[in-house]
């Protein structure tokens, strides 16, 4: 249900979700799945920088670190 969605940016470390859809624009989107970010996939926060900023994400087996600028447009669904 969407109601239940909420961005990336909102986990806790340790928190694990499943992708389910991008908001903002095609170059976001676009850049993301670049990144091996896909609908239906599980990610787990795993911790925040010292500032806040960037969070590190467990997808796919790999760790990988985004902005938290990117991650609001990653809309998840708690495990």
């Amino acid at each position: 249900m969407e109601a239940d969605w909420i961005s990336l940016n909102k986990l806790k470390p340790g928190e694990a979700a499943i992708i389910r859809e991008f908001g903002g624009n095609n170059s976001v989107e676009e850049y993301l799945m670049e990144l091996g970010l896909m609908v239906g996939t599980q990610v787990t926060l795993i911790k925040s920088a010292p500032l806040g900023d960037p969070i590190e994400i467990k997808i796919r087996g790999y760790f990988l670190s985004i902005r938290r600028s990117e991650a609001q447009f990653i809309l998840v669904e708690k495990k």
